[in-house]
């Protein structure tokens, strides 16, 4: 019997074992051999070739490269293959990945057939129940919550010390970089020349066989694959679409099954723990995971709320152009009795989650409504598992391969169909990239003009306004010219420059330097005259401003957003400020929607003695919007506001310091008294908690509901992904991603959309080379670009065209895939469904 080692091990020189007649293979790596019980050291070491020869079987039972410490491969014996007259073994090392051949003449050998049987499954194909049992318990159970522990603590030493968020390289590979070479070349190189379909079993490493029979429809299936080259043109229908890779074969990802089984129970467990979350709030989960899902024979406790797929039908001559316009102002009708009936419900906010009750005083007889309210300690323990699962080796190794598997079939489907799509988009009529639907997903509303345009704004309001009462200083009104005139400044003074809002490179990791670029010349009062809702003019500055930048995305036609509105929870009538400033301005569009943001400044207010605890601040920012869904005739405004706000969004600098930890010892919000900020996780979680319970009771009379869209993952520490990933619909920045493998890949399974912003990043966290956006778009990821804040990253009149023009410029996108990103900004949007369907149809 002979060995011959296929791969660039196969220099090594055959040593002969005269006494049993047989040649066997050093190890090329550390001259090393073993023959039965004894073997031959040198001082690599490490690893050694072993066989032992059954006289009982009259065949050779071989162990091949035997790698750090001497942990036997017996089981990598692989079944004959019969050829001709030589019995051919296959044999592959588990760590090494190299294969061994072994042949012997058939005539003088019998050997034992066995019949071929899959040993794995294969990552990506339809998983069976056998391979995912119901039951998704692994040995890590038991230490969620210490380990959860540990890591939130090591992020509280590193928010100490940290001056600016560590930068990581662009790759963060598990593997060395030397160990991946190796690997790669074994997998390339091969020295062994045997007939073509002995040479593709031989590149197939974990393959198994045992009988002719096996081998004969292993040749069938390859000349059943081998098709002529003219077999394809007899049918015209096939080569109008696109080449499909296909991978065949047996899938171990590179780690053994019972990691495997580990990895793939908690991917599934932590998509469960976002189900649970998103059925409960009413947000929308991704339809084609919750299919999956229920495949492994695991159903719904609650309603799963996921919009309908829009079905893909070939674009009609008289397909619809624009989608359906308000014939009447939303505003108009202010008649109370035009309005839905009061319920007489009350409401009461306990430990931080309002519940509603059947009677507003509460007197007896009044019983709380049926309304689901999530639990703080179940939250606490999803929290603990899933901080568990992303430091997870063997969960962190399969999501990685998978990722890097994934941007890999990304660019072979480039390379094999790139002409086919460009050739397809130019068949579509009256469609190309500027006149496809495009919503900037992630824009404040106080910055969403440029530069330019609030310049032109000032200076025609200080021609035409220069005697009205703009500010009050202590108790004095003052108009417009004096502001101006108190700052040494006329309108021909004003310029771009002057006005100093545009971001630099001193603003980059500074985000208190970019939160002064809002102040116009500096001055905050020019803020609060132009760009504020809440001022001695009742925003009237700020309505006809941001009236003008609708009027440019009505024009535009193709252009819409999602602008963001504050509210601060420093008093209760904040939602009815906002809402009057809205119906009395007439601020509507039907290319707008509005989000709500929520500053996360509550130790800012407490300092200035404007809140006693946290509880105040969500009673201020809750109460009244159930108070007008229970009775929409008391706020008559808010009502009509309401019906075109999809939902509420967390805002602050995420790399600030986080003291403390939210777990089950946390106060209470009645009881959080302290100077310092709660938790990002803590905001989010009360955030949630009232909104879910908002959204049933808003469902219940038959009113939109809101959805949950912070920012997450720009800075910070990684867990702010965590609470993202359970909590929130959409989100936006995402960037801590790029760090975190079993998130990124979990976020691509959920589909959960991600509003990214390159040119900010730019300005504050991120270089523009090194932003993540085009590797997730290759990957799968529901990514879409946005503007952030056009007064301080943008200079031209449209911010989110500037958006894709630069990203196609740096990153060579096609057209293909800016349209792909226009898509996902549609799917991702506020937008009512009508709208949405049809901007999906064109």
């Amino acid at each position: 019997m002979t060995v011959f080692p296929v791969g660039p091990e196969g220099s090594g020189t055959a040593v002969p074992f005269v006494g049993l007649g047989v040649d066997t293979m050093t190890c090329p790596s550390c001259w090393t051999a073993d023959w039965g019980g004894g073997r031959s050291t040198s001082p690599g070491g490490g690893r050694r070739v072993s066989a032992a020869f059954c006289e009982r079987a009259q065949r050779m039972c071989v162990c091949v490269c035997v790698c750090w410490g001497g942990q036997r491969a017996d089981d990598a014996l692989r079944p004959g293959l019969q050829f001709q007259r030589f019995l051919l073994r296959l044999l592959s090392c588990r760590r090494c990945c190299t294969v061994w051949v072994f042949y012997t003449d058939s005539n003088n050998l019998r050997t034992t057939r066995h019949p071929l049987t899959s040993q794995r499954s294969l990552p990506g194909t339809p998983v069976s129940h056998s391979h995912f049992p119901i039951d998704l318990r692994t040995s890590m159970d038991g230490k969620y919550r210490e380990i959860a522990q540990e890591l939130f603590t090591r992020s509280l030493a590193e928010s100490e010390m940290r001056s600016a968020p560590y930068q990581f390289p662009e790759d963060c590979p598990i593997e060395q970089l030397e160990e991946r070479r190796q690997r790669l070349e074994r997998q390339i190189s091969q020295d062994v020349k045997f007939e073509p379909e002995i040479l593709l079993r031989a590149k197939q490493d974990f393959m198994k066989t045992d009988s002719a029979v096996d081998l004969e429809l292993l040749q069938e299936q390859v000349q059943g694959s081998m098709e002529p080259p003219f077999a394809r043109d007899r049918e015209p229908g096939l080569e109008r679409e696109y080449q499909r890779v296909s991978i065949s074969g047996e899938e171990k990802c590179g780690v053994p099954f019972t990691d495997l089984l580990d990895a793939a129970k908690c991917v599934v467990r932590a998509l469960l723990i976002r189900e649970k979350y998103i059925a409960l709030s009413l947000q929308d989960f991704y339809p084609t995971t919750a299919r999956f899902l229920q495949q492994l024979g695991w159903a719904s406790p609650n309603e799963i709320h996921a919009y309908d797929e829009v079905p893909e039908t070939p674009v009609a001559a008289d397909a619809p152009v624009h989608p359906p316009v308000s014939e009447t102002h939303p505003y108009e009708d202010q008649d109370p009795k035009n309005m839905p009936p009061d319920l007489g419900y009350g409401c009461k906010m306990v430990d931080g989650v309002v519940h509603v009750y059947t009677r507003r005083s509460p007197l007896e007889g009044a019983t709380e409504l049926d309304l689901p309210y999530p639990d703080l300690q179940e939250y606490i323990a999803d929290m603990s598992i899933m901080m568990a699962l992303i430091i997870n080796g063997p969960v962190k190794s399969f999501c990685y391969r998978r990722l890097q598997y994934l941007s890999s079939k990304f660019q072979m489907h480039i390379l094999l169909n790139e002409m086919k799509e460009l050739a397809a988009q130019k068949k579509v009529p009256h469609r190309d990239f500027y006149n496809i639907r495009k919503v900037d997903t992630h824009i404040h509303a106080s910055s969403c003009m440029n530069q330019k345009h609030l310049l032109r704004f000032i200076k025609r309001a200080m021609k035409k306004y220069p005697e009205e009462i703009v500010h009050v200083e202590k108790g004095k009104g003052q108009t417009l010219s004096e502001v101006f005139e108190s700052m040494s400044l006329t309108a021909f003074d004003l310029s771009v420059d002057t006005l100093d809002v545009h971001a630099d490179r001193n603003t980059f990791h500074r985000f208190d330097k970019f939160n002064a670029k809002y102040n116009p010349i500096g001055e905050s009062i020019l803020r609060e005259i132009f760009i504020k809702t809440d001022n001695h003019i009742e925003g009237k500055y700020f309505g006809h401003i941001i009236k003008e930048v609708m009027e440019d995305l009505e024009e535009s036609k193709y252009q819409n957003a999602e602008l963001r509105l504050s509210i601060y929870g420093r008093s209760r009538d904040e939602w009815d400020s906002l809402a009057k400033w809205a119906v009395r301005h007439g601020v509507y569009s039907d290319n707008v929607r509005w989000l709500i943001q929520v500053p996360r400044l509550f130790d800012v207010y407490h300092t200035k003695k404007q809140l006693a605890n946290f509880q105040e601040m969500l009673e201020n920012i809750f109460l009244p919007l159930f108070e007008v869904t229970v009775d929409p005739r008391s706020h008559p405004e808010l009502h009509l506001f309401l019906q075109h706000v999809v939902g509420f969004d967390s805002v602050d600098d995420e790399s600030k310091p986080e003291h403390h930890i939210f777990n089950l010892d946390s106060p209470l919000p009645a009881d959080w008294t302290e100077e310092d900020n709660p938790p990002y996780s803590y905001y989010l979680y009360y955030t949630y908690a009232n909104m879910t319970v908002l959204n049933h009771l808003r469902r219940r009379r038959g009113f939109d509901t809101f959805v949950l869209r912070p920012h997450c993952g720009e800075a910070g520490p990684i867990h702010h992904l965590v609470s993202g990933f359970m909590l929130s619909q959409n989100i936006s920045h995402g960037l801590l991603l790029r760090k975190a493998p079993v998130l990124q890949y979990l976020y691509y399974l959920a589909q959960v959309s991600i509003a990214m912003s390159p040119l900010s990043n730019n300005s504050l966290f991120l270089s523009y080379h090194r932003n993540p956006l085009p590797e997730y778009l290759s990957r799968g990821l529901m990514v879409s670009l946005s503007t952030d804040d056009p007064l301080q990253f943008h200079f031209t009149k449209e911010p989110l065209m500037e958006e894709y023009s630069i990203a196609a410029q740096v990153w060579k996108l096609s057209s293909c895939d800016m349209c792909e990103l226009a898509r996902n900004s549609v799917l991702m949007s506020g937008f009512s469904h009508k709208c949405e369907r049809c901007r999906q149809a064109i």
